[in-house]
């Protein structure tokens, strides 16, 4: 769901391009400045394609040391970070933070450091305006540097598709589902298509698609100015009964969020379409290549997306005040969110730079082993595009436990068979019941 962002994936990093990437116009030979050796920690989640990047810093910076620490979901990392910030100790020096968590990250506020001591204003254009915004309090203290952003785009199983006498080419399948006018109710019947053609499901469970589905609106569960906003919601009611339609047609294939079988359920035929934010490519692969397949198994990735621009999750690195190095600290935030950096992140993971002169650099635009994994997909090209017209949305302090215990339980009661309105009456007894007001 929303804060389990990603999936661990154990994947090679290109690193001897990933350090030529940074050797050219990347140096950090400023980022020590102390007379002795400082080690810093980093704490990230998932794949966010950073793990290529601390080598090349030590190496320009010999004073420091980087210990890091991956968690592999971000859930199991809001977790983390809740305990040692309740704690008020614990946390790492550069402390990536989800796009999910940011508001109850900006509750406490004050407990990050304004990282415009320590140069931000310099670099504050660096970053689309939306994200920028994301990652300033509501004092204007800028408490988090962006990593990636989340556009959607749709993979898709093209050997499946053809099973069904359905088009595989990317462009064709951009078109099938209607293109720049694609709608969720042209999704739906696609997939009702695919299953009456070949008798299996067409994605992987309700939850992420549900998750799409609200990311995609004006407002989610909040209004803008952070009220609570599910019950009585026509919008959201409306996208809930379609999903509920297609759960009820056979479309979900009911698997595990971050499991799918150990990826098998990619390489079995289980389901044909997928929800694919950038950073989720990179699971994709590593889903695929965990059940034993390859590039042969069919993925795909089409520049088209039902109901149109949608951004999904996005991280941010921090520094928290616990740090005892916070100078040192925000100069390493700032290399890893450095153009070249997101370009290598790109390579990495598919994680969609947030900063603008990467989105259009060579090495996001053109191929690369993730590329070359999805068909030759044009990835970074496409991702462009969907980037084009997201706009940030408000996310409440809540938005995360609305997510995982109030949808997370409903989603599931659909692919198992409630209807539609049973399953939605019972997460709105949910959320009166945690009384999150």
């Amino acid at each position: 769901m929303k804060s389990q962002r990603r999936t661990k994936m154990v994947a090679a990093v290109a690193g001897a391009a990933s350090l030529a990437l940074l050797a050219t116009g990347c140096s950090a030979a400023d980022g020590g400045d102390s007379d002795g050796p400082i080690t810093l920690t980093v704490t990230t989640f998932g794949t966010m394609g950073l793990d290529g990047l601390y080598a090349a810093y030590e190496a320009d910076n010999p004073n420091i040391t980087i210990k890091a620490t991956n968690i592999d979901t971000g859930g199991n990392a809001l977790t983390d970070w809740k305990t040692k910030q309740a704690a008020g100790a614990g946390l790492a020096d550069v402390q990536a933070v989800e796009e999910g968590w940011l508001g109850q990250v900006m509750q406490v506020s004050d407990t990050f450091v304004d990282l415009s001591e320590y140069g931000a204003d310099d670099i504050k254009d660096r970053w689309v305006d939306w994200k920028l915004a994301q990652g300033t309090d509501a004092d204007g203290r800028i408490i988090g540097y962006g990593t990636d952003i989340g556009p959607e785009g749709l993979c898709y199983n093209g050997a499946l598709l053809e099973e069904a006498g359905m088009p595989s080419d990317r462009d064709a399948v951009a078109e099938l589902f209607g293109g720049d006018d694609a709608t969720w109710d042209e999704f739906f019947q696609v997939g009702k298509d695919y299953n009456a053609a070949t008798g299996k499901a067409f994605y992987d469970h309700s939850g992420f698609v549900w998750n799409a589905m609200v990311n995609q609106l004006d407002e989610g569960y909040y209004t803008a100015d952070g009220e609570i906003n599910v019950e009585g919601n026509s919008a959201l009611q409306s996208q809930w009964d379609k999903l509920a339609d297609g759960a009820a047609a056979g479309l979900s294939s009911q698997q595990s969020a971050w499991d799918w079988g150990g990826g098998k359920a990619f390489t079995d035929g289980s389901f044909a379409t997928f929800m694919c934010p950038g950073w989720m490519l990179g699971v994709v692969k590593g889903q695929v290549e965990a059940a034993g397949g390859d590039a042969s198994t069919g993925w795909d990735f089409a520049d088209v997306f039902p109901g149109g621009a949608a951004n999904w999750g996005g991280a941010f690195l921090t520094v928290p005040t616990q740090s005892e190095h916070p100078e040192e600290a925000a100069k390493l935030a700032a290399y890893l969110t450095s153009a070249e950096s997101e370009v290598a992140a790109f390579q990495a993971a598919g994680t969609f730079p947030s900063v603008i002169a990467a989105q259009t650099d060579d090495g996001v635009t053109g191929g690369s082993e993730l590329s070359t994994f999805f068909n030759d997909a044009p990835i970074g090209t496409i991702l462009g595009s969907r980037a084009e017209g997201v706009t940030s949305q408000f996310k409440g302090p809540n938005d995360s436990v609305i997510q995982e215990q109030v949808f997370g339980p409903a989603t599931k009661e659909l692919d198992s068979g409630v209807d539609g309105d049973t399953a939605w009456n019972n997460a709105i007894e949910v959320l009166k019941n945690l009384d999150l007001n």
